[in-house]
């Protein structure tokens, strides 16, 4: 019975690991895949895929003609020059009448970045959203990848988070709310300048699983990028994050003057904590509102969405022991309309503007960073146990400073604050919502302790 019984268990193990493993690339040809969008090249060349730039293209995209929804995508790719750029399409989809009528793409992508920036390995959405997962969220990445020489990349898009790794390093994590299946491809970016034609992409080793998937352990410190409004993936909760807004009741929160929940001036419903509009005025409306719990050092994410000519805050170490006739003291990463608020043009030198240390120093943005007025915005606050602190918008640090510095001091002494002893340097606060009389709406406000 035996000699039957061994070719069976080997015909079913065969079977398992080609179901296991997908071959999208035969090495010798093209066939299975076609261009999209531009008019870049593309080319079989030595058992590889390699692209090739060319002058006012527009980005050119070479996919897969099947789609798939779950799967693990391992592959070798070289750029061979800063001056091009390229990435990964997952999941991704075609408009054939996007771009004017010349074709978009448009889907999460792995990002090959060779710029100094160095985000390769971050997540960004072709022609849809913009970035998703800038490597400033995970700097410890950002030299992983090499121009000029070849790396491994993998790809797992399991369920609705996608994960990436460069040379077996991880770099991003992003949950998101839409694309269960798509088209996988490659980019070759749009070039405008003769220095930049004419550069070479290579992609080669191709392998994908799209059963029995099995993902990598990913770290727990990496901070995850969750799309998924008001919630907490598993990842983030075997981090230590916790939800400061449950996306439908006060819990946790009550008024900067009050023993309870402002009953006026604030609506929490519909997955947000939304502040309605007053006279304009700091307080004018139901007044602050912070977190019943204080925190010394942490890391504070939270997304906002603002109205026209609209302005709020969000402040850190907030002890509530000032004497103050209008909003709570604390430190502020500033809510704001720069455009029409005119609270943009004072202070010094753009110091109140968005995302800024309000006041003190400001938010070096950059306006593609910026998501326009009615959309929703991420901030980010970390505070170190050293006392280092940092501001984040959209996923990009636009400032850091040393709380209780000399220069953080000599900041304070110029400033609005100079009248209040040791300002911002409590040992632990609140985390406070301000209503400063306009409308604007927060929901995702999450916290993690850090020790």
């Amino acid at each position: 019975m035996k000699k039957y019984i061994y070719p069976a268990i080997l015909l079913l193990a065969t079977a398992s690991l080609s179901q296991a493993q997908t071959k999208i690339f035969d090495g010798k040809t093209l066939n299975g895949w076609k261009r999209l969008a531009g008019t870049a090249d593309y080319k079989v060349e030595d058992g590889q895929i390699v692209g090739t730039t060319v002058m006012n293209s527009g980005n050119t995209f070479l996919v897969t003609e099947k789609e798939y929804g779950d799967f693990i995508l391992e592959l070798d790719t070289k750029i061979e020059s800063k001056l091009s750029n390229s990435g990964v399409q997952t999941r991704s989809h075609y408009d054939a009448a996007g771009n004017g009528g010349k074709g978009k793409v448009y889907g999460r992508q792995f990002e090959i970045d060779p710029s100094d920036r160095n985000w390769s390995g971050g997540i960004y959405d072709e022609g849809r959203r913009d970035w998703l997962y800038p490597l400033d969220l995970n700097a410890k990445a950002k030299d992983a990848f090499k121009v000029g020489e070849f790396n491994h990349i993998r790809i797992e898009c399991i369920g609705n988070e996608m994960k990436t790794w460069v040379n077996g390093i991880p770099t991003a994590d992003v949950v998101d709310t839409v694309d269960a299946k798509g088209f996988i491809g490659l980019q070759v970016h749009g070039i405008s300048k003769e220095e930049q034609a004419g550069k070479k992409v290579y992609f080669k080793n191709f392998n994908l699983q799209t059963t029995n998937l099995k993902p990598k352990p990913f770290p727990k410190d990496i901070y995850v990028v969750n799309l998924q409004p008001n919630s907490l993936s598993a990842g983030e909760k075997a981090a230590g994050w916790k939800l400061l807004y449950d996306g439908k009741t006060n819990t946790g929160w009550h008024g900067a003057t009050l023993k309870t929940f402002p009953n006026h001036g604030w609506e929490v419903a519909n997955g947000v904590m939304h502040v309605l509009p007053s006279t304009g005025g700091e307080e004018s409306g139901g007044g602050d509102v912070v977190t019943n719990d204080n925190y010394s050092a942490f890391d504070l994410s939270f997304e906002f969405k603002l109205t026209p000519g609209a302005n709020s805050g969000v402040k850190y170490f907030v002890t509530l022991s000032e004497v103050t006739k209008g909003s709570a003291i604390g430190l502020e990463y500033q809510v704001l309309d720069d455009k029409l608020h005119p609270d943009a043009k004072l202070g010094r030198d753009g110091d109140r503007t968005l995302a800024s240390l309000y006041d003190l120093i400001k938010a070096n943005k950059q306006e593609r960073f910026v998501h326009p007025i009615g959309a929703w915005n991420t901030g980010r606050v970390v505070v170190y146990p050293n006392n280092h602190v940092e501001h984040y918008l959209n996923g990009v640090k636009v400032l850091e400073y040393e709380r209780g510095s000399k220069a953080y001091k000599d900041l304070v002494a110029i400033s609005k604050y100079t009248i209040w002893k040791n300002f911002g340097e409590a040992p632990a606060g609140h985390l406070l919502l301000q209503d400063h009389g306009n409308e604007v709406f927060f929901r995702s406000i999450k916290v993690k302790e850090l020790k």
